[in-house]
């Protein structure tokens, strides 16, 4: 490469474009002979050879950076890039998968309130049997919507359960229920592993036929999660607060804890065996000083991807459903031997 020395003069515009042009030709004479190197029959790779060595930009959106797709670019065709969320029903369900990305990613369990934020359309199947031994179906366990309006704060909506009796007795709804979480700590499994939320739940008396409380009942609620590798552990404890009629009804006391597993890898679902251990504590009322202690074993599969997105990669809709019986273990219990059927439909 010549050195092109260029002088300034009072004709300082004449003499920056001297200098442009002189800096072009030292530029572009190597560059061209490299291109002639690698035209065909050469040894030497020529500059398309050298660009296309360079490695491509990697495209992002908003909300999370979108590599590029391995088997495109091993192919030589373009990669394919999922647009950026334009209504507000894709920016919502846009946000709501990065919330979701910032906690574990484990599987919600049969009986216990899940720490995590789920958005998710549910219903139970209960058959239990009271202490006479006569059977209850329990239609619906006070399940219903879940969906996440804020980045910390998850509010669910419970349809009021339908129970059919066999001892005479008769059947009607229960109470409508709500429930409120705000998470207040998340790391997902590449930091941490681990979840801390609060929940503030209610229920509002609209039962029938002697089948739901006779006054409002708000329940505060403490949950934490910790993953260890294919473990993870999840322990709630909170009480209940009549807002009426608090001698009558007494206090309950409810301590939830739950092991479970994820089997199964490579795959977009799995299969979660769980072991729970559901204990409330009865202080007041006509139960008081009761203890009802009962195990859960069960197991839970999804989520099983019902759509798919532009890349082909599992979208937001999806099943889940799972199955176990709660027996209790203690002296005291209100029921016993109730198998629990759970469909879930996250979205």
């Amino acid at each position: 490469m010549s050195l092109i020395t260029i002088s300034f003069s009072p004709l300082r515009g004449a003499s920056i474009t001297c200098a442009l042009l002189g800096l072009s030709l030292a530029v572009l004479t190597p560059l061209s002979g490299l291109a002639q190197e690698g035209a065909p029959g050469s040894a030497r790779p020529g500059l398309s050879a050298s660009l296309d060595a360079l490695p491509l930009p990697v495209s992002s959106s908003d909300e999370s950076a979108q590599p590029i797709d391995g088997a495109a670019q091993a192919t030589g065709t373009t990669p394919v890039v999922p647009p950026p969320p334009r209504t507000f029903i894709q920016r919502y369900q846009a946000r709501v998968t990065a919330t979701q990305n910032e906690q574990p990613h484990w599987i919600t369990p049969l009986v216990t309130v899940t720490p995590r934020l789920e958005q998710e359309l549910r219903t139970d199947f209960v058959h239990q049997y009271n202490p006479k031994a006569y059977a209850v179906w329990n239609y619906g366990n006070s399940k219903g919507l879940e969906f996440i309006p804020e980045k910390h704060v998850e509010i669910l909506i419970n349809v009021p359960p339908f129970f059919n009796r066999t001892n005479g007795e008769q059947d009607g709804f229960g109470d409508l229920s709500f429930n409120s979480k705000y998470r207040i700590f998340a790391r997902n499994e590449e930091h941490g592993n681990a979840i801390v939320t609060a929940f503030f739940a209610a229920t509002v008396p609209t039962g029938k036929n002697a089948n739901g409380s006779c006054c409002a009942v708000v329940t505060p609620t403490l949950a934490v999660g910790k993953g260890f590798g294919r473990f993870d552990v999840t322990s709630t404890a909170g009480g209940s607060l009549p807002i009426t009629n608090a001698a009558g009804l007494g206090h309950t006391i409810t301590w939830n804890n739950v092991v479970q597993y994820k089997a199964g890898s490579g795959s977009t679902w799995h299969v979660w065996p769980e072991v729970e251990a559901n204990t409330s504590f009865y202080k007041g009322g006509s139960t008081d000083g009761d203890v009802a202690v009962f195990m859960t074993p069960g197991v839970v599969i999804g989520r099983i991807p019902l759509s798919h997105d532009a890349m082909g990669k599992p979208g937001r809709l999806g099943l889940t459903f799972g199955a176990g019986e709660q027996i209790a273990v203690s002296s005291y219990h209100p029921d016993n031997h109730a198998l629990v059927l759970t469909a879930r439909l996250p979205f």
